[in-house]
């Protein structure tokens, strides 16, 4: 078989992503300092810390997943909903990883029109597929099925994103003119090539 052009260059990581890992990091790092090992029982809960970064979690979603930019704005704002209903339940570095394959799973399904099964996005996030359908259903009821956003949040949650860009001093987007969150970034073409439904 021969090999598509491009197939092994790394692929240049939108600032949604970084910009996002930035905040969840932050907040995990913040809620574990508070938390004096007291947490909520949560099935998102894990019995350890993974070892690998949320900024490399996240990367690896970008990297297998294929999914459009707008679907990491999306699952923020899913994991804002699901915090909104759960408050007991901090996002911290024991379930910082569980929720952020779950929003990006379930954004990607409302979002996109072609996605992998839940059974690749098991294998991206490190879990069993009766887990990943598990964190799933639970996850769909933690925000009660509310998976529409409206323009208005989504245009709010990407001013979010985008001032925490410039606040953080992030490498900037690679057009300045361009917003963070435009929804008419390309994809890259290795993922086009790749991208369809297992």
């Amino acid at each position: 078989m021969a090999e598509q052009p491009g197939a092994d260059e790394p692929l240049a990581v939108p600032a949604v992503v970084s910009v996002l890992s930035t905040i969840l990091q932050r907040q995990a790092e913040r809620n574990d300092a508070a938390s004096d090992g007291r947490r909520a029982p949560s099935a998102f809960h894990g019995v350890r810390k993974p070892s690998i970064s949320v900024r490399r979690y996240l990367e690896r979603i970008f990297r297998y997943a294929c999914c459009s930019p707008s679907c990491y704005v999306v699952a923020y704002i899913y994991l804002d909903r699901f915090a909104g209903s759960h408050p007991a339940v901090a996002l911290d570095s024991f379930n910082v990883h569980r929720l952020l394959i779950t929003s990006v799973l379930t954004a990607v399904k409302f979002m996109d029109d072609i996605y992998y099964n839940n059974a690749y996005y098991a294998k991206v996030g490190g879990l069993s597929l009766m887990e990943m359908n598990y964190l799933e259903v639970d996850f769909l009821f933690g925000i009660g099925f509310e998976l529409n956003v409206t323009p208005v949040t989504f245009s709010y949650y990407c001013s979010v994103l985008q001032k925490e860009l410039y606040t953080e001093s992030l490498p900037p987007p690679a057009a300045a003119s361009r917003s963070l969150c435009c929804l008419t970034e390309e994809e890259p073409s290795s993922c086009r090539q790749k991208q369809l439904a297992v």
